[in-house]
């Protein structure tokens, strides 16, 4: 890999569906720096070609200057452009036989019993994915309820088609979503699902899947809390051999609709150069990812990238556009505070305490295990026992759900000396202006 650091990077290469510390590096970023990329549509993709280890296609990752373990990466999600036109999606089916222990990793030919195999397309359809050794279709999925939708140029809407639509785009499937020329997936707009035709979608392209390199190398898709339950016990090269051992995730698999231009993402680093990568993008997601799956598609991202030394965090933190907040976690006004100020002259309260917001991402199993999880990150970073974080949360926050089965965002109005004492004010106060 290339030591020179740059101030200004391009990614263009993609892993095939695993992030960790053996994964080739794809140049070296100044602290300060700007990244951008070009990425190819994840999940469905992936998950149709049996090549890939995991069930996205993410860059490969991004040394930044300075970052050493026990630091946190500040993320400035300055643009994301949609260049797909299209894009299938829906809640998926299995194939049976063409996997083992995971249909998102260890894919096999159901018939010939390739493991991973080398695949060609044949026409269009959910049989057209066929093993290059063989000739059987080897794809491990397939709709259980799918639809295809178009694209205005603009990107603000898209519209579902019916069979005729989805056939004219599965004809040019690469072209409509746009691959970039060294991705190494087959487009899932093959597959021409055609359900609810004429539905009319308002869309807000963001970025399901960005986050730091993990020390243990993991599938992409699987570098959360949830998913990652699947790896424990698993028989094939990534299975875990207890629930310890997903503490090694750094939840880049956050699938959070949040995660769009104006937010600022702080990631933990666990390895020397943080390792960056990026990738799923999304033309819209309702929260919780309901399907499972959403509209993936191609497109381009602008991220400044800053170190915050010593800042030893275990997840994602989420400092989102202040319109995405929850009502009661949004920062005060001018107003508020000298409210506040009456009021505390009044009832004698010595000071009204200074706070300002933030997100704690937390993921495992459930919801309820994600939530604890996060409550758990917020006590360690903050200084709080669970009762003060429950309580905090509470009143000046909430808990919105990213993804079903278990990935949270915990808000929290968060005291402003505290964040001083951690090394986050400076990125808080730049977010919202304070």
């Amino acid at each position: 890999m290339s030591q020179q650091i740059q101030q200004e990077l391009d990614v263009d290469r993609f892993t095939l569906g695993l992030v960790g510390p053996d994964q080739e590096w794809a140049g070296t970023v100044a602290d300060g720096g700007t990244v951008r990329t070009h990425t190819p549509p994840a999940c469905w993709g992936p998950m149709i070609t049996p090549e890939f280890r995991g069930g996205h296609e993410v860059t490969r990752p991004i040394r930044v200057e300075n970052a050493e373990p026990g630091d946190a990466l500040v993320v400035r999600i300055k643009d994301v452009e949609v260049t797909s036109v299209a894009t299938s999606t829906g809640s998926m089916a299995e194939r049976e036989g063409a996997f083992g222990d995971d249909p998102f990793v260890d894919h096999r030919c159901p018939e010939c019993g390739t493991e991973w195999p080398e695949s060609v397309v044949e026409g269009i359809g959910e049989d057209a994915i066929k093993c290059a050794e063989c000739g059987a279709n080897a794809s491990s999925f397939g709709f259980e309820f799918g639809y295809t939708v178009a694209f205005d140029d603009d990107r603000s809407v898209g519209l579902t088609v019916g069979e005729e639509g989805a056939t004219a785009l599965a004809e040019r499937a690469d072209e409509a979503m746009a691959l970039p020329e060294h991705s190494r997936q087959h487009p899932i707009l093959l597959y021409k699902p055609d359900e609810i035709p004429g539905t009319l979608g308002h869309l807000r392209p963001f970025i399901g899947n960005i986050g730091t390199t993990p020390p243990r190398e993991f599938p992409d898709s699987h570098n959360a809390g949830d998913f990652g339950q699947f790896l424990v016990g698993a028989g094939h090269d990534w299975g875990l051999p207890d629930e310890d051992a997903l503490a090694d995730r750094t939840d880049g698999h956050m699938d959070s609709n949040d995660v769009r231009p104006g937010a600022t993402l702080v990631c933990p680093v666990k390895i020397e150069g943080a390792g960056l990568y990026v990738g799923d993008l999304h033309a819209n997601q309702g929260d919780g990812e309901l399907s499972l799956h959403t509209t993936d598609v191609s497109g381009r991202t602008e991220l400044e990238v800053e170190v915050i030394k010593g800042l030893d965090i275990d997840g994602p933190l989420l400092l989102p556009n202040e319109a995405d907040l929850p009502p009661i976690a949004k920062p005060y006004t001018d107003a508020e505070r000298e409210t506040g100020a009456e009021l505390a002259a009044e009832y004698d309260v010595d000071e009204v305490g200074d706070a300002a917001p933030i997100q704690v991402i937390g993921s495992g199993a459930t919801i309820n295990d994600a939530t604890d999880n996060a409550f758990d990150r917020a006590g360690t970073l903050l200084g709080m026992t669970e009762g003060e974080v429950r309580a905090r949360c509470t009143f000046s926050g909430g808990v919105e759900i990213a993804r079903l089965p278990g990935v949270v965002q915990l808000s929290m109005l968060a005291p402003m000396d505290r964040l001083a004492d951690v090394g986050l004010a400076d990125a808080v106060r730049a977010q919202y202006d304070l």
